[in-house]
């Protein structure tokens, strides 16, 4: 399920790309553990399974997504000649989308449950170990109370189910304040409520999905990534946001790519996540028209140079 679908937004403004800035002090004494992952639907690039690993294998990308739904239609022949590719390539796994729909009616998350079990082996079987969703920050007729209880019981069957795979579960909380005006309800939009959260599933196997954007909106500090164990970080997102909106008037659907306005201080960040030493993935998510209206090869031609960039800003590679 895309967020973008689901929030349907009305208004999506010009963004306008810039390459990232330059020019911070190199610090020699952190070293980079996480990997940059291609996600090519993050960057308006339409691939499939196959496709993302030769695009990382051409554009050097150092991990990619995982497309569960597709991989589990795989022969035992072209599992083992993917993970071939991938290890000659050393090429790793980062994480893919977990395909339940739980914020719905009961029955359509026992469907979607129902289904879980053949899409998490697939992972097991080519090496894959993650899997993310998303949390919507309002709800139009749960309390906060009865939000949680729902949230932590379904995603808790969820993290159960892809435990016996080996698989984790990354919860991404959503963090713009003009969202949260959108139902009745407001639900979890930090990081602090979105370890609240992960608590109340009471599984091992689930953690946090990291976005810049939703750190940055929800007002959350590097204090608060430095509290962080890297163990409890399934994936990062990396964008920045809009500079003609104030913090918060930023619009979920409308970002740039990491570091082409500065607003967000993703050296920061970065930096923050070195220093606990966090050895996951991290991708683009810029959600941006004008990026997703490119070509494929420009888009990620475009998106390697931001990370590239930002890397160098924080003096690493």
């Amino acid at each position: 399920m895309n967020r973008r679908n689901f929030i349907k937004s009305t208004t999506l403004a010009a963004a306008t790309i810039n390459l990232p800035f330059t020019g911070f002090t190199q610090d020699t004494s952190l070293k980079r553990k996480f990997k940059l992952c291609l996600s090519p639907g993050n960057i308006g690039v339409s691939l499939d399974q196959k496709g993302a690993l030769q695009a990382a294998i051409d554009y050097g990308y150092e991990a990619i997504v995982s497309f569960p739904n597709e991989i589990q239609n795989w022969s035992d022949d072209e599992v083992a000649s993917f993970k071939k590719e991938m290890k000659s390539n050393k090429i790793e796994w980062g994480s893919g989308g977990l395909p339940v729909e739980f914020r719905k009616d009961e029955q359509t998350f026992k469907d979607g449950l129902s289904k879980l079990a053949k899409a998490a082996e697939a992972l097991q079987k080519v090496g894959a170990s993650k899997m993310n969703t998303w949390i919507m920050p309002t709800h139009p007729t749960l309390s906060y109370s009865e939000n949680m209880k729902q949230h932590a019981s379904r995603l808790g069957e969820c993290a159960k189910i892809l435990a016996d795979y080996d698989v984790k579960l990354g919860l991404e909380y959503v963090g713009p304040k003009t969202l949260m005006a959108r139902d009745r309800y407001p639900f979890i939009h930090t990081l602090a409520e979105c370890l609240t959260l992960i608590e109340n599933t009471k599984q091992p196997n689930v953690g946090i999905q990291l976005d810049t954007f939703h750190w940055f909106c929800g007002e959350d500090t590097v204090a608060d990534l430095l509290s962080l164990k890297p163990e409890q970080i399934i994936t990062v997102d990396l964008n920045d946001a809009r500079s003609d909106l104030s913090r918060d008037e930023q619009l979920d659907g409308t970002r740039e790519l990491a570091g082409a306005t500065g607003v967000i201080d993703i050296t920061a960040f970065l930096k923050a996540l070195m220093e606990i030493g966090y050895d996951g993935t991290v991708r683009s998510e810029p959600f941006n028209k004008k990026l997703n209206d490119m070509d494929d090869k420009k888009a990620m031609e475009l998106d390697m140079q931001s990370l590239q960039a930002v890397l160098k800003n924080c003096g690493v590679k």
